[in-house]
């Protein structure tokens, strides 16, 4: 364990920035999860609705780091194609 009270803070602060990413890449795998749900149920409008939302996910998530901007971009893709096809 740091000794040095620098180095206390940056574990702390290191510790919640940890768990807000984990929150908010959970969040964005929810989201993408919505979008296959619903296209795999045939229900065209919410599928619709749940790909604008996991769409914005995605982006802040890349935006921040979370996900490489290819990845993004995959993921976006994939699912504008699933939503598309209904």
């Amino acid at each position: 364990m740091a000794n040095i009270k620098s180095a206390i803070k940056r574990v702390k602060t290191a510790e919640k920035r940890r768990v807000a990413n984990v929150q908010k890449k959970s969040a964005m795998r929810t989201a993408i999860k919505a979008v296959e749900t619903f296209a795999a149920e045939g229900n065209k409008e919410q599928a619709l609705v749940a790909y604008q939302t996991a769409s914005k996910k995605i982006d802040k998530a890349a935006a921040k780091g979370l996900i490489h901007g290819n990845k993004a971009g995959r993921d976006k893709s994939r699912l504008a194609k699933l939503v598309n096809a209904l």
